[in-house]
């Protein structure tokens, strides 16, 4: 089952990653197209569009359907509040499986990032296109349920001792530091695709009597002897324009 998991994860991300690639370099390709051409300079003052844009991850939907031990939906938020500076925040639920030869783990629960982009990309005239770079908080509160182990030995004669588990740890939590890197590309009026990758720090947690947090809604997979975590996410969103200002 792990091998049909990661096989299926595998596609999902390479599609994704594909589709958002082609979309982000024709975007911009064209982009640097119209910088290339030469126009006739004017008095006109371009305005830009300041506003509030939301949007739903797609990863977590995909990787929903092609993952029947996962589930997950996250909502995303930015609102540009000067020149290349942005709130941001998600909130999400998941349902994260860890499995291996001699344990099987599930952790349910809800999470929140707040923070801040900051867009590194001139854009042309006419063009709202992101390239940013974003730091945030995230907080997770979760349960853990151990629903299948394996007891060790080295005597092989009556087999595998496999134990179902059933045993459920209530009010987890964590707390972690994330770094983004991405970009939001507007493919039509107002409509963005983007994608963005994370290294996350977990910086306190809350974990059960004898036990070990394998996995937290929103950060990802634990490792034993490091707090570092990592992650990546497809979205769509909308801007939903509230003003414009003139752009320096």
């Amino acid at each position: 089952m792990p091998e049909k998991i990661f096989r299926n994860y595998i596609k999902s991300t390479l599609v994704f990653s594909a589709i958002l690639f082609l979309l982000g370099t024709n975007s911009l390709f064209a982009q640097d197209q119209e910088e290339q051409t030469p126009i006739e300079t004017t008095d006109t003052i371009y305005k830009e569009k300041y506003g509030l844009r939301v949007g739903i991850d797609l990863s977590k939907l995909a990787r929903t359907v092609l993952d029947e031990d996962y589930t997950g939906f996250m909502v995303e938020a930015d609102m540009r509040i000067y020149n290349n500076y942005y709130l941001a925040a998600e909130i999400g639920n998941e349902t994260l499986p860890f499995g291996e030869d001699y344990i099987k783990v599930s952790s349910s629960g809800s999470f929140v990032k707040i923070g801040a982009n900051y867009n590194a990309y001139e854009n042309w005239k006419g063009m709202q296109n992101i390239v940013f770079a974003g730091l945030r908080y995230g907080f997770s509160t979760f349960s853990q349920e151990l629903e299948e182990y394996q007891i060790y030995t080295t005597n092989d004669y009556f087999g595998e001792d496999i134990r179902v588990g059933g045993d459920k740890s209530s009010g987890l939590t964590a707390s972690w530091i994330e770094l983004m890197a991405g970009f939001k590309v507007e493919i039509l009026n107002n409509l963005y695709l983007s994608a963005n990758i994370q290294l996350k720090r977990r910086i306190s947690q809350k974990t059960p009597d004898g036990f070990d947090n394998l996995t937290i809604p929103g950060f990802g997979r634990t490792f034993d002897d490091s707090d570092f975590g990592i992650g990546y996410g497809y979205s769509i969103s909308y801007l939903i324009p509230i003003f414009k200002k003139a752009k320096k």
